[in-house]
């Protein structure tokens, strides 16, 4: 029989670059999501409710593989860091009890249980879990996304199409190993036919400075903004107040500072084969033509019911 491995969000972004990925494998898939409205094709759909473990469960009967990309970016009402942690507990717990073999697990570069931010203090005690529950796994480590419709890259090369100045926090020499979409999607698919228990940093084959993503960007769409180094504390307030504008949450202090910091970045080797600069070159026509809003994508939705 075609194995069947389960995706939770596979109609968004990370989520649905595996699930293409298991589909062009020859797998069958369902999803867990919690945008049941966005269905399409052939994936089987169950509801993501961590209200409800004995559900969950039932939707993972005769799972081989479960992906997980389910996180929160910044927290909104009662999606905080810390209730996706207990959601990831329930949904872990409720795998184990279905006889899924095996997870593989997105997390984020330099996951630390003592770190002062609460993504990456979060994602660590998720990590902490998964390796408690009994279940082999593959904990992937991504640093920044690129490609297909991720919003990081083209909202950047939007603000260079439409504002004649870009700030960047600091001197921007931050360093950052961005990894396309496809390759991560490779990558899990891969240790989801393997069989021992890693942890990977999921990064791409180019090191870069933050600067130097933002002067490649603006080469390849023709922007002529001046980009302009500010303290880091305007560019949170200046991001804050865009935001209101756009009605969306550009950057976050926690973001800045954990980038500024060195958290995306790594030294592991290149687990991808695509270039960022070669990238926005290849897409420079489409790039930034549209701005991607993070709150209608993930919250307003369902907020609208």
């Amino acid at each position: 029989m075609t194995q069947l491995d389960a995706v939770t969000g596979a109609f968004s972004y990370s989520g649905a670059a595996i699930a293409r990925a298991l589909d062009e494998a020859g797998h069958r898939v369902r999803t867990l999501t919690g945008h049941q409205e966005r269905a399409t094709g052939d994936i089987e759909v169950r509801p993501l409710d961590f209200t409800d473990p004995a559900r969950l469960e039932a939707s993972l009967a005769g799972v081989h593989t479960l992906y997980n990309t389910y996180w929160v970016r910044f927290s909104r009402g009662a999606n905080t860091h810390a209730q996706a942690v207990a959601n990831s507990r329930v949904l872990f717990d409720a795998a184990r009890r279905a006889g899924v073999r095996r997870v593989v697990h997105v997390s984020i570069t330099h996951a630390d249980a003592s770190s002062p931010y609460p993504y990456f203090k979060g994602k660590a005690e998720v990590e902490a879990h998964l390796k408690d529950s009994g279940i082999r796994y593959a904990i992937l480590r991504p640093a920044v996304l690129f490609g297909g419709d991720g919003v990081l890259i083209n909202n950047i090369a939007w603000l260079l199409r439409h504002l004649p100045v870009f700030a960047i926090g600091g001197s921007g020499d931050y360093r950052l190993r961005p990894i396309h979409i496809d390759d991560l999607a490779s990558l899990c698919v891969a240790q989801g036919a393997a069989s021992e228990n890693v942890t990977v940093d999921a990064v791409g084959p180019e090191s870069l400075t933050f600067r130097e993503m933002v002067i490649a960007i603006r080469a390849a769409v023709g922007s002529r903004a001046l980009i302009v180094p500010v303290p880091g504390w305007l560019l949170t307030h200046m991001s804050a107040a865009l935001g209101v504008v756009l009605r969306d949450v550009l950057l976050t202090p926690e973001e800045y500072r954990a980038m500024a910091a060195g958290l995306a970045d790594s030294d592991a080797p290149a687990a991808g084969k695509t270039r960022l600069t070669d990238w926005v070159t290849q897409h420079r026509d489409d790039l930034g033509r549209r701005y991607a809003n993070e709150l209608d994508r993930h919250f307003r939705v369902s907020e609208r019911g």
